[in-house]
């Protein structure tokens, strides 16, 4: 990642700091296997926050169950995801990673709900952890 973000450490910093899961995640733009994350299935009040450098990037009131497997939004929080064209497996897609600290997030894609935004954030579960609101 050459584009210099806010929060900037070294690989063996990142290596650290993650696990091997969320290291191969967010700093190796992996993905989980489907239906396997923690937030797939989550829909309690709160907040998701970047797992990498804690940036908050969704609110649960923009979650909603879209059937792929992974966490779905169809909003992020304003100025918290940088879009980066991905023609990575034969695809043309819009990569989603934390505008903070360049971590891989997931894809968003414009086939969300209709009666909201359209847009579908399909992130890894790994890449995000939660907050509930008290």
């Amino acid at each position: 990642m050459d584009k210099k973000y806010g929060v900037a450490k070294t690989e063996a910093e990142w290596k650290e700091q993650l696990s091997a899961e969320e290291y191969y995640v967010l700093r190796q733009k992996g993905t989980e296997r489907p239906h396997t994350g923690e937030f797939d299935l989550h829909f309690e009040n709160g907040d998701y926050f970047c797992k990498a450098c804690n940036a908050k990037l969704f609110e649960s009131e923009h979650k909603f169950h879209s059937g792929c497997g992974w966490p779905s939004f169809d909003e992020a929080v304003e100025g918290a995801i940088e879009y980066i064209r991905d023609t990575s497996h034969g695809m043309i897609r819009t990569e989603t990673v934390c505008a903070n600290c360049g971590s891989h997030l997931g894809h968003v894609f414009n086939d969300g709900p209709r009666e909201t935004t359209g847009m579908r954030y399909c992130i890894n579960s790994v890449s995000i952890d939660f907050d509930p609101e008290t």
